[in-house]
């Protein structure tokens, strides 16, 4: 067995303190159901995957988007990913000394993790639009569009008043030091942002599932930090069955036009009741239709299960995030509470139409599990991303221009040529269209902008333009990207050191040493 903290074995043997198949009542209070005593085997499995299973991770397999022609793929649609799990994620793995699994690398959630110097919105819609067309660093002949929206900030005194139930995973497999003794510290966080206004309810899940907390106003700090201070770990994973009583306790609690939100927070190893990937999703698709939302937070290491989470947060109207320190609890429950929690916008929907007169090729950078079919667009009835307040939200496309050789570009065709008549469209890149609803609503309203072919040298970009390209190329490099002609680390972390003027929080420059330190 390799070497363990003590810490670690401390908490594996609450397991077996009187939590096992336990039952909870409304004073956060842990009461046996059985009494059981722990197999030493069992106790020696728990502590040999804590240390050594570092292959039980899952991740969902991703496919790299490909090159489209607008000739035969005139539209490309996608909806938003606010989510930054797979950054911290591939953070840790650098951190540790330790190679990065592929399908960990989400480019467009390493992109935006990062916050970007957008204008504020200036009109009655809640983002702004940023558009900017400069040459790509990893295919010298080719361009990148970038697309940045800029969230409304909303003072946190007029933001809706909020119902939040903390769903947490007390289960036997959240022992380790990284998991629920950091999952109770970081809640500590949150707590401290909450109003008189707000309402907060606490579920387990377990053996069995039970709620802990009854709703209980913000303003009861004390109350609600004790209640998770008195969680401890026992019993295997009833993860739909919780999930089904948190979602019971946000409906009785509802508050109109309010925040209504569950944040479940677990390492994601369900493994009681609905636990397969597809009925979780059924689950989810279906509570979400009450107008509550999720936030889920991802804990640990070993036995993580990144595709199942990633599936709960995509299908119920929510974000999500991996907490694998303080420092990161701290920024997303804290400094990014107003983003993370309050909804201004949600189902928001990006369709990009190329003029094959400028483009001969283009290509999304990431968002691989967030692309619809055109049709969807207008679709209100198909679900999307949500967007918090002052939340930026960056997307990059490769463009190939017409006329540039390329060894990407698909073959001709013969059937699809493009007239080479004069056209009013001649001065247009491309046409890009949003749809979004407000946080109460069902029907969709519909933003449009014309990008210019215009393009600036990368020199010449902004330093948000740099950076989020240096992100992107580093996220391809990580992924052994195929359609990247240069993957040379220097001129990553080069291009990345140029961008890193706005930097308030020293994440960049943080980003800069990850890719210093990744083998």
């Amino acid at each position: 067995m390799k070497k363990v903290h003590f810490f670690s074995l401390a908490i594996a043997m609450l397991i077996f303190s009187g939590c096992k198949n336990s039952s909870y009542d409304g004073e956060a209070t842990c009461t046996d159901s059985t009494t059981a005593e722990a197999p030493e085997s069992y106790l020696e499995d728990a502590l040999e995957n804590t240390a050594t299973n570092q292959n039980a991770e899952s991740y969902a397999t991703l496919i790299e988007n490909p090159f489209e022609s607008p000739k035969t793929a005139p539209l490309s649609t996608f909806f938003i990913d606010v989510d930054n799990a797979s950054y911290t994620n591939i953070r840790r793995f650098i951190n540790n000394g330790q190679p990065v699994p592929k399908d960990a690398v989400r480019v467009e959630e390493m992109i935006n993790f990062f916050k970007y110097n957008y204008p504020q919105p200036q009109n009655q819609h809640p983002f702004s639009i940023n558009t900017e067309y400069s040459e790509s660093p990893w295919n010298g002949k080719h361009k990148l569009l970038k697309i940045g929206l800029q969230g409304k900030d909303v003072l946190i005194t007029n933001l809706p008043a909020s119902n939040l139930v903390f769903l947490i995973d007390v289960s036997g497999s959240m022992t380790d030091e990284n998991k629920l003794p950091l999952l109770k510290e970081s809640m500590k966080i949150l707590v401290k942002e909450l109003r008189s206004i707000d309402k907060v309810s606490i579920v387990v899940y377990a053996g069995a599932a039970g709620v802990v907390l009854e709703p209980t106003s913000g303003d009861a700090k004390e109350k609600i930090i004790d209640a998770f201070d008195d969680l401890t770990v026992g019993g295997s994973t009833a993860g739909g069955e919780g999930i089904q009583l948190a979602y019971k306790l946000a409906q009785q609690n509802f508050i109109k036009e309010g925040n209504n939100r569950i944040i479940l927070a677990t390492d994601g190893d369900f493994n009681v009741g609905a636990s397969s990937d597809d009925d979780m999703e059924d689950l989810i698709e279906e509570k979400r239709k009450s107008g509550i939302f999720l936030t889920v937070l991802g804990y640990g290491m070993g036995n993580y299960k990144d595709s199942k989470m990633e599936i709960l947060a995509d299908k119920g109207n929510g974000n999500y995030a991996y907490i694998d320190t303080m420092q990161e609890a701290t920024r997303f429950l804290g400094k990014e509470f107003k983003g993370s929690m309050f909804a201004i916008a949600k189902d928001v929907k990006i369709q990009v139409e190329f003029n094959p007169k400028q483009v001969q090729a283009y290509r999304l950078i990431g968002y691989e599990n967030r692309m619809l079919k055109a049709e969807d667009f207008k679709n209100d009835a198909i679900d999307a991303g949500e967007l918090g307040s002052g939340h930026t939200v960056t997307a990059l496309y490769e463009v190939i221009p017409v006329g540039v050789e390329s060894d990407y570009l698909l073959s001709d065709l013969k059937y699809t040529k493009v007239d080479n008549a004069e056209s009013a469209y001649n001065g247009e890149l491309a046409t890009i269209k949003f749809r979004y609803k407000k946080p109460a609503d069902d029907k969709s309203i519909e933003m449009v902008d014309v990008i210019a072919d215009k393009a600036i040298t990368l020199e010449k970009s902004s330093d948000d333009f740099k950076f989020s390209a240096a992100v992107a190329w580093f996220g391809l490099k990580l992924r052994d990207s195929k359609l990247i002609s240069n993957s040379n680390k220097e001129a990553i972390r080069s291009l990345a050191k140029s961008g890193i003027a706005f930097d308030g929080d020293g994440y960049r420059s943080e980003f800069v040493r990850l890719i210093e330190a990744a083998n």
